[in-house]
């Protein structure tokens, strides 16, 4: 038994359930009881620590919040998942005492635990579950997924040649604006930051007057003969290189002073330059203003600054490029598209053959079981068929023949059971009886049971439909399965509690003027006593038990003879 199974499951305030605590047991743990005791709110409890979607209105009344434990057996040390569902619908989850999100537990506890209803019994009717199925059992999922990548690669290179459909008039029309809009960027020759010094130098011009006088002001006043700024700090910057001969304190004000000399000499040359590059010319002004509007046109049409109408016309350019050669792309694009669907054809067809080999298999194995749950031989068949492609749909050539696909394959899988001999089998859609759909989801999931790795299984009502004649092999079915796992089942007829590993009663009491669930773990007598009441009722006597203890001793012999064959 792999590590991963369930070892105790604590329930507190869900529905009927007060507290109640359940220590489960490697193999096949049973659950019976009374109709209404709650057998399936264990079902629903371990949903809720498997991330199941949290529903409020389980939560016990009176109570605040309802409490589901689950520990389960994990190296080096178990694995503990808790959810709590309050009043108000939140519900919060831990992993091992760390708090964490009900995605989180779908995705740590979800790969422990396999929960199989009455939903996944009709689940199985549906044909593309069935495939599924079949290729679980097959091992293609390898296949599958190369199957998927050339169908999806594919798909893109369509999805690239449909763009490529542009009517020849629309793309002149195309082909003349970009061009246009490609040559008007190109003549303006902008450059980044350009508008920004047009726009200063003509700030600068609206006030070439009042700029001329300042600049002379200050040119004067730094460099007037006898009373410039320049000339009164060359004097005390000479001063000061003599104080420095006789005293060297004053050598630093010196150097100080022979650079304020020469920043003064700068600023007063800097300003003339200034001054005289300011725009006086009216026509050069003129220009200015042209060019600014130039800027500003292309700006309005193409982007909010230079840049990007230097980037919008890049943009055009390369796409006038693609344009010219639309052509030849749409010859590469579609001998593309020959190569890849004679890739999806090959990949398709190999996994059909994978498909044939493995129904073959499916149907022996299957077919084996359900001879053993009371059918007849050769009861059960696994149908492959192709779906001949509509004339508007994408089709591959398999076999002769134009027929559709998908990122599954070609193949259309349909599971067929003839439960009568003389009459043809099929499809399990078309089958009225629960009991034998029941027997048929039992078969496959036993043979599935080789190659799947989920520790735990829970059956609920998988007995549904099925007579006592059937009872005893589903109950022999699931004690085989419970060999490679541990299973959980809920149910009702005693043929099949009677193989359990361990037996738990559950039941209606009453306590302080209110109905609680209890569950009790059955020792041999109870468990006869157990399924005497499964039989015949309370009123069942003394024939009751005695044909209890027989069911009960005729199940361990042959469990026993198995055992010991083995």
């Amino acid at each position: 038994m792999n590590t991963g199974r369930l070892l105790e499951l604590t329930v507190s305030d869900l529905a009927l359930i007060d507290r109640l605590r359940l220590t489960l047991e490697p193999g096949l743990n049973v659950i019976s009881g009374e109709t209404g005791a709650g057998k399936s709110l264990l079902i629903d409890a371990l949903g809720l620590v498997t991330g199941a979607r949290a529903d409020a209105t389980l939560i016990r009344h009176g109570s605040e919040s309802a409490r589901v434990e689950a520990l389960f057996d994990r190296l080096p040390e178990p694995l503990i998942a808790v959810r709590e569902v309050a009043v108000g619908g939140r519900s919060t989850a831990r992993l091992d005492d760390l708090a964490t999100t009900a995605s989180r537990l779908a995705d740590e506890i979800g790969p422990l635990v396999e929960i199989h209803g009455q939903h996944d019994q009709q689940r199985l009717l549906d044909e593309r579950w069935q495939r599924d199925l079949l290729d679980a059992f097959g091992g293609h999922g390898a296949a599958r997924a190369t199957m998927a990548d050339a169908v999806e690669r594919w798909r893109a290179n369509r999805a690239a040649l449909a763009e490529l459909a542009i009517e020849p008039r629309d793309l002149a029309r195309r082909v003349d604006l970009l061009e246009h809009e490609a040559a008007e960027v190109a003549a303006g020759r902008l450059r980044p930051g350009e508008a920004d010094e047009i726009r200063a130098r003509l700030a600068a011009a609206q006030h070439g007057e009042a700029i001329a006088r300042g600049a002379a002001t200050v040119h004067d006043a730094l460099t007037a003969d006898g009373a410039g700024a320049r000339e009164a700090t060359a004097v005390a910057s000479r001063e000061a290189r003599g104080l420095a001969r006789m005293d060297q304190r004053f050598a630093p004000l010196a150097e100080r002073l022979a650079g304020l000399e020469a920043e003064l000499t700068d600023v007063a040359a800097e300003i003339r330059g200034l001054a005289d590059g300011i725009d006086h010319d009216p026509g050069a002004l003129a220009a200015l203003e042209e060019r600014l509007g130039t800027i500003y046109a292309l700006e309005r049409r193409y982007g909010e600054d230079e840049e990007a109408v230097i980037a919008h016309g890049e943009r055009a350019l390369a796409e006038l490029e693609r344009l010219r050669g639309l052509d030849d792309e749409r010859a590469r694009r579609q001998r593309e598209d020959a190569a890849l669907l004679t890739e999806v054809a090959r990949e398709a067809s190999a996994l059909s053959e994978a498909r044939r080999t493995a129904a073959d298999a499916l149907v022996a194995s299957v077919g084996g079981i359900l001879e053993e749950l009371g059918f007849s031989p050769r009861v059960f068949e696994v149908g492959l068929g192709r779906r001949v492609a509509a004339a508007d749909e994408a089709a591959i050539e398999l076999d002769g023949d134009a027929v559709a696909f998908d990122a599954s394959g070609a193949d259309q899988v349909v599971y067929r059971l003839a439960p009568n001999p003389g009459e043809p089998a099929r499809p399990l859609a078309r089958i009225a009886s629960g009991g034998e759909l029941s027997r048929v989801a039992l078969a496959i999931k036993q043979v599935l049971a080789e190659a799947d790795q989920t520790p735990v299984l829970i059956f609920d009502e998988v007995d549904s439909g099925i007579g006592g004649r059937s009872a005893d092999p589903v109950g022999r079915s699931l004690w085989a399965l419970a060999r490679r796992h541990q299973v959980l089942c809920v149910t009702h007829l005693p043929q099949i509690a009677a193989h359990a590993d361990a037996h738990y009663r559950i039941a209606k009491r009453e306590r302080d003027g209110r109905t609680v669930t209890e569950v009790e773990r059955l020792d041999r007598e109870g468990r006869i006593v157990e399924l005497a009441q499964m039989l015949g009722g309370e009123a069942g006597g003394a024939t009751g038990l005695a044909s209890a203890r027989e069911l009960l001793d005729r199940a361990e012999a042959w469990r026993g003879g198995v055992a010991q064959a083995g």
